[in-house]
């Protein structure tokens, strides 16, 4: 029987998970890490955390499996994208990663469009506008507010290419990763000269550039003595997150599309032609597939939105799971069915850190709209389920408009695995949603894709046929969606209205 590992460095945490050659889940390890906030909208962490927790969840998986080591056949990496790693000519850190949802490099955005000679000419090349979260940004932060560190700065790499250097000792990344950097030139699949120049970023800082299916390494002596795993095992490319849960769920041919709830929020779908909003509102990045790119919308505060209330909000939820034995945010839901649609006419806009998708506006913030004194903490629950909701049909209805349609749309993600929100989801973006089989999503499509680069399989369509299945769809309900559009028209006319006052507050 060959084996394949799936490693999923996400932001709360790393998630390891070994797959029989078919797609079947044989054992699985989670371990979560702390994310900093040392100021408001900025968002770090300690790359070291996603090297022990990878380390742990290897052996983990192989305690749990009782396989020999020399059984995986190939290895894939996924994770979370656009995160800042700076490493030393030693190979070593030389400060925490900022991360994808730190909002900090507005002014470093504009200077990229002013650089490149406008916004126009950088998305011709980039196929997206500058965006705070991406990582081109967060490197002229650090050479303008760090200098000392950036001059020590030899290599910069995503997360999972960090995994990757620890586990291989090569430099490499991905087309669909590196896609979301701002310095990849997405129409033709590799480094643009013209920005590294523009921006004075030095090519050989960058890691090569990889398919994603490619072989890019073999685990070194050092690394399996660490996780233990044999010598010499493949590591492929893999992908970044968005593009591993695509293919975990079979999102690999047109026509197909998934929305995701985990700690943001994506409507994300394949195209086999290059399609590009020239506003920008929508991110069109290189896929897992070779030759071929997706188009997705992205919300930064989606299954964070939840946490963030869980967290702060229903501690007599989390004691009374506890007594249970159940997750809280079963018990959070549950309650939150019994409110009706629109939460007792209440609105949540889900903007914790800032907006990408379709307000590209890093000074905007959550908020709850309509709060009165007969307001239940599960009405808040309901709110921010719906905000989110509504955020990702926000999503929806610009790729609609760029005629990039779906049948079926695939939940998956944390939120995806609650059928009340997949109801709600379907409902409110007016499609039917199904869920696949395998809940691995991100670390079974690397998987698939160590199945490729180790010839398992031929294609990464290929593989998705033969390793994915789907459940059966929930259609959306006409009642409902006639109650959710009511709310959604109020939704969208809110951040309009907040807007100045937003941008207001953030100079205070």
């Amino acid at each position: 029987m060959n084996y394949l590992l799936g490693i999923d460095i996400g932001t709360s945490g790393t998630k390891t998970v070994l797959f029989d050659k078919n797609g079947h889940t044989v054992a699985s390890y989670t371990e979560e890490y702390p994310m900093a906030q040392p100021q408001n909208g900025w968002a770090e962490q300690n790359p070291e955390d996603w090297w022990s927790a990878t380390c742990n969840g290897i052996r983990a998986v192989l305690k749990q499996s009782h396989i020999d080591a020399g059984e995986i056949c190939g290895i894939g990496l996924s994770g979370q994208m656009h995160s800042l790693v700076l490493l030393d000519e030693k190979g070593d850190v030389l400060r925490p990663a900022i991360l994808w949802c730190d909002q900090r490099t507005a002014v470093e955005c504009e200077e990229i469009h002013e650089r490149l000679g406008g916004r126009e000419r950088y998305i011709a090349i980039t196929a997206n506008p500058a965006l705070t979260g991406f990582t081109a940004g967060k490197i002229l932060w650090v050479r303008k507010h760090e200098p000392d560190i950036y001059a020590k700065a030899r290599h910069i790499l995503l997360p999972k290419d960090y995994i990757r250097y620890k586990l291989c000792q090569v430099f490499a990344t991905e087309v669909s990763d590196a896609s979301g950097m701002g310095l990849l030139d997405v129409p033709h699949r590799c480094w643009s000269a013209e920005v590294l120049e523009k921006l004075e970023i030095q090519p050989e800082m960058l890691a090569k550039v990889y398919e994603s299916p490619e072989i890019t390494g073999r685990i070194t002596e050092e690394a399996a003595a660490l996780t233990g795993l044999k010598e010499g095992t493949i590591v492929v490319g893999g992908a970044g997150d968005n593009a591993a849960a695509a293919v975990g769920t079979g999102v690999v041919e047109d026509g197909k599309a998934f929305a995701t709830i985990g700690t943001s929020g994506v409507v994300f779908a394949h195209t086999d032609q290059l399609s590009i909003d020239p506003m920008g509102r929508v991110h069109t990045f290189c896929c897992a597939v070779p030759g071929a790119w997706h188009v997705m919308g992205v919300t930064l505060a989606a299954g964070q939105s939840l946490k963030w209330y869980r967290d702060n909000f229903c501690d007599a939820d989390k004691i009374e799971a506890q007594k249970l034995g159940v997750d809280p945010y079963d018990l959070m839901t549950a309650e939150a069915q019994n409110v009706p649609i629109g939460s007792n006419r209440l609105i949540y806009l889900p903007y914790l850190m800032g907006e990408r998708t379709p307000h590209l506006d890093p000074d905007c913030r959550g908020a709850f709209i309509g709060l009165s004194g007969m307001h239940t903490r599960y009405d808040l629950v309901r709110a921010v389920m719906e905000g989110v909701t509504f955020s990702l049909r926000d999503c929806a209805e610009i790729l609609r408009g760029m005629g990039v349609k779906s049948d079926v749309i695939l939940a998956c993600g944390g939120g995806g695995s609650s059928a009340f929100w997949r109801q709600m989801m379907a409902d409110i973006l007016q499609c039917p949603v199904a869920t696949t089989v395998s809940k691995e999503g991100p670390a079974l499509g690397v998987a698939i894709l160590a199945g490729v680069g180790a010839g398992i399989y031929s294609s990464v369509p290929e593989a998705c046929r033969q390793m994915i299945g789907v459940n059966a769809v929930q259609e959306p309900i006409k009642a409902h969606m006639d109650a959710y559009d009511a709310y959604y028209e109020v939704y969208r006319n809110l951040y309009p209205a907040l807007k100045e006052s937003y941008h207001q507050m953030a100079k205070l």
